[in-house]
């Protein structure tokens, strides 16, 4: 970069600095006390201007570079005040929110009891499925209410891991090629109401409910009902084996529409003149709370499919690997994270509670300022990794082709190219469907310890997946590639051991605890 560029860049970064503490008196100023409404777009101001510090903000973005997040969002009285994006992640790419999918549904499934759809919540759910044989039917089952499926306490005997276990009936149901069947046939374990259990089943049963109410996929409604009046246009939703939403995860949102969600649950369920969701329904600290029974916090709750910490008043979507949509309502705030981690929920939570120090505007503060604007600056940089020697193996097994027999990861064969002036390793993949399908991709690789992004693969379901990927030699015979899928919300990583003409290769995914698949190729 030449020198007059770099002054410029220099100039325009003070300039922004400057303007980040404009006083309360500028463009951004309205009345706090009425809403401004993120339709067409997010309006935003400096943490100042609306009661907030930047240096406490400053800190959490610095927190967010060490664990992991792809975004973090901070709204304060209807305004953006911190805005980051953690390279490689981008600010235009669908998120995947995993769990904070509930969160939405329920929120759908609420705009049908606003629109009469639904009669009563507690409407028996046997009686949406009176045309199916199911299984392990007696009274306790006869029971299930549709306000049970919202709270997590159907009683359905169902293992998904909580706190532990091996999440056995997940594994079960992705083995299903119908979802609802197999969720109803479950036996009981409880009695309606008496335990809470996380159970992504109950979530699928009002995917189905959902239709039958309304004659339309649950996204499909979602579309007409909610995501329309938000103005949120870019979003994708899986579906399952059956073709019904997938109502429990999987649906991918930008980090700044995952806000308004939040902000419409902060405004009591109304947008812009118009009430979406029934009175009350969005008043969730003041809900009957279900315990969630959780051993490192006996407060915390659940209702309507949000996660509740009465004693911090704050409630939140909370998706795996901290995908979070988190709202203060007694402070206005409505926070936002995606990431590729598990982060701590409470330390999360006390940091925005302590950066909001006044309710009205406080003096600007420049330091603070250009401490905010370089930690957000900062978290969009890539910062390189050690990349270490390259062996002399490398020149042996560049450009080889190793074959696997059938395996959990549907891979049949895998190039890696080091020596060639463009590096990348080619992948030939088995699809489960339709079956017996192929498909093959490249995906160039940095060895320079950054990343390359490749282009938009289309997955199963269609949503445009964006891989990027840096690799380096771990020791002599050890190649390590670093691959997340952007927006997906995981961390993972290919070992790849090679020994004459074998490949064993690792694949682990820091999901929780982490997960991990192995197979071994040999060269054609």
């Amino acid at each position: 970069m030449s020198g007059k560029n770099s002054s410029i860049l220099a100039m325009a970064f003070r300039l922004f600095v400057c303007l980040a503490a404009v006083p309360f008196a500028s463009a951004y100023a309205q009345d706090i006390n009425k809403p401004t409404w993120p339709t067409q777009g997010w309006l935003t101001s400096t943490p100042e201007e609306q009661g907030m510090d930047s240096s406490a903000l400053a800190k959490l973005v610095a927190y967010g570079g060490s664990h992991s997040f792809d975004s973090l969002l901070v709204v304060r009285h209807g305004k953006i005040v911190t805005e980051a994006y953690y390279a490689p992640y981008t600010a235009d790419i669908p998120h995947n929110i995993f769990s904070s999918t509930k969160a939405v549904t329920g929120t759908v499934l609420g705009i049908t009891y606003k629109d009469g759809l639904l009669d009563r919540l507690d409407h028996p759910v046997l009686d949406f499925f009176a045309d199916r044989r199911i299984a392990h039917v007696d009274e306790r089952k006869k029971d299930i209410t549709v306000q049970n499926l919202l709270d997590m306490t159907s009683g359905l005997d169902w293992d998904q891991g909580f706190e532990g276990g091996k999440q056995q009936s997940m594994y079960d149901l992705y083995r299903s090629s119908n979802w609802i069947q197999f969720i109803l046939d479950r036996p009981m374990a409880h009695r309606p109401g008496e335990v809470f259990n996380y159970n992504n089943g109950n979530v699928d049963l009002l995917s189905a409910v959902i239709t039958r109410l309304t004659g339309k996929l649950a996204e499909d409604y979602a579309r007409e009902k909610l995501f329309t009046p938000l103005g949120i246009v870019n979003w994708h939703w899986d579906r399952d084996p059956q073709g019904l939403t997938k109502t429990e995860g999987i649906l991918y949102l930008l980090p700044r529409d995952m806000a308004k969600i939040g902000y419409l649950y902060l405004h009591h369920g109304e947008w812009d003149g118009q009430r979406l969701l029934p009175p009350g329904w969005a008043d969730v600290l003041e809900h009957p709370l279900v315990n969630m029974g959780a051993s490192h916090d006996p407060n915390q709750s659940y209702s309507n499919l949000f996660w509740v910490f009465p004693n911090k008043r704050v409630y939140m979507a909370n998706g795996k690997n901290g995908q979070l949509i988190v709202v203060f309502p007694d402070q206005d705030v409505v926070a936002v994270t995606t990431a590729r981690k598990q982060l701590q929920l409470e330390t999360f939570i006390d940091a925005m509670s302590a950066a909001v120090k006044s309710d009205t505007t406080l003096p600007p503060n420049h330091d603070a300022a250009a401490q905010l604007a370089n930690a957000i600056k900062n978290a969009a940089i890539e910062k390189p990794t050690s990349v270490g020697p390259t062996p002399e193996i490398a020149s042996e097994i560049s450009g080889k082709t190793y074959k696997f027999p059938d395996n959990a990861l549907g891979l049949k064969s895998f190039t890696l190219d080091l020596i060639g002036p463009h590096p990348q390793f080619e992948v030939e993949i088995s699809l489960g469907s339709p079956a017996g399908a192929l498909v093959r991709y490249s995906q160039p690789i940095g060895l320079d310890g950054l990343y390359r992004k490749g282009e938009p693969k289309l997955s199963d379901p269609g949503v445009g997946h964006i891989i990027a990927a840096k690799g380096a030699w771990f020791d002599d015979h050890t190649f390590v590639i670093d691959a997340p899928i952007l927006g997906f919300g995981e961390q993972q990583r290919f070992i790849l051991s090679f020994g004459g003409k074998k490949l064993n290769l690792r694949r682990t995914v820091a999901v929780g605890e982490g997960d991990e698949s192995s197979i071994d190729g040999e060269q054609e």
